[in-house]
């Protein structure tokens, strides 16, 4: 009986070190565990910790990069802006003052340099422009297909513009199918050049201008699109009827009045080289009914587009342009000119290439050497 309590109490307790020994594995175990989703889960942490810093990061150099754009684009308007109020006086003094001209004669346009910019101010008479109120119907087609804007839809917008200046009722003779208004002709004539966009057949693109693909075999490293005038640069309210400024007429403004391509293509030449000055116009001869002036009345647009210096003298590539339409006053008037017009945002650059036939709006570039 002793001898079976003995060997009953020795397995008890080999079967409770054996249980303990257990409980420790386990434990070590589970503490093991426990260690390894820790350190998981710190690595997750750090991941996202750093996702989220990098996209911070991000996001504060973008609005960093932003607000340092905007902050160049204002700096660079009120560079502008003084431009043309700078260069409308010069012009002015100019005028009061022909033996001091701080502003040559005939010239179209004028640069500017300032301790916190540059400026460069173009000079645009409105005798550069027809009036739309007084050019003939075949003048306003040459205009339009010298534009770039094919004969179909040259030909509703020619008989829109006229049946919107005519007096009365007028029934267009031509195909109502393209951009029709949802407005009635007014059988007026225009009162600001901006109402040309609800002529008929007039788009943005038509009006404003656009781009067009450069011609092939343009020279390395030109820009591969070239920039081609809108009728906002060919027609004024304030334009003359039978005088057109020399210097800064566009082509197109040429070819509707009926200038051979090659006197068009002469005076571009002249121009690229040096303006027209009064006694060189008598070496270019006009169509009938049409005389070249410089200069010519007393309204014009001054534009100017200015770039911030940047602390390290280059300058920013941030760019605007403003521009005013001014008119200078006869003697008595309490003030010796008035600003007509202001565009905060105006356009500069629109220069037209004459390497290259026109191409309608919509179709593609002609290949080298054709036309359309």
């Amino acid at each position: 009986m002793a001898i079976f309590k003995h060997f009953t109490a020795e397995a008890q307790r080999h079967r409770e070190k054996s249980l303990g020994f257990s409980q420790r594995l386990c434990a070590s175990a589970v503490k093991k565990d426990t260690r390894g989703s820790a350190l998981l889960a710190v690595m997750w942490l750090s991941v996202a910790l750093a996702a989220f810093g990098f996209s911070l990061a991000s996001t504060v150099r973008g609005e960093i990069e932003r607000a340092s754009t905007d902050l160049d684009s204002l700096r660079a308007y009120y560079i502008a802006s003084g431009a043309v109020e700078r260069a409308s006086l010069e012009l002015l003094w100019s005028i009061m003052a022909p033996a001091t001209r701080q502003i040559p004669e005939a010239s179209i346009s004028v640069d500017y340099a300032f301790d916190t910019g540059v400026a460069h101010v173009e000079f645009l008479p409105e005798t550069g422009k027809l009036n739309p109120n007084t050019i003939n119907g075949e003048q306003i087609s040459r205009l339009l297909l010298a534009l770039g804007v094919d004969p179909q839809r040259a030909t509703v917008i020619t008989a829109a513009t006229i049946a919107w200046r005519k007096p009365g009722v007028s029934t267009l003779a031509v195909p109502m199918n393209l951009d029709v208004p949802t407005f009635e002709t007014p059988h007026a004539s225009f009162q600001s050049i901006e109402e040309m966009l609800n002529v008929q057949g007039v788009t943005p693109e038509i009006f404003y201008g656009t781009y067009v693909p450069a011609p092939e075999g343009a020279p390395v490293g030109a820009p591969r699109l070239e920039a081609r005038p809108g009728l906002v640069d060919c027609l004024s309210l304030y334009g003359m009827k039978d005088a057109i400024d020399i210097n800064t007429a566009q082509p197109a403004v040429l070819a509707a009045l009926g200038v051979p391509s090659g006197t068009i293509e002469a005076i571009v030449e002249h121009r690229r080289q040096t303006p027209f000055l009064p006694k060189d116009i008598s070496s270019v001869s006009p169509p009938p009914g049409v005389r070249f002036v410089v200069e010519g009345n007393s309204i014009l647009t001054i534009r100017a587009t200015a770039q911030v210096r940047l602390p390290n003298g280059g300058l920013s590539d941030v760019k605007r342009t403003v521009a005013a339409m001014i008119k200078y006053m006869p003697k008595g008037y309490d003030s010796p000119f008035h600003v007509l017009r202001w565009y905060d945002a105006a356009f500069s650059g629109t220069r037209w290439n004459l390497a290259a036939a026109p191409t309608p709006f919509g179709a593609p570039a002609p290949p080298p050497g054709g036309s359309n």
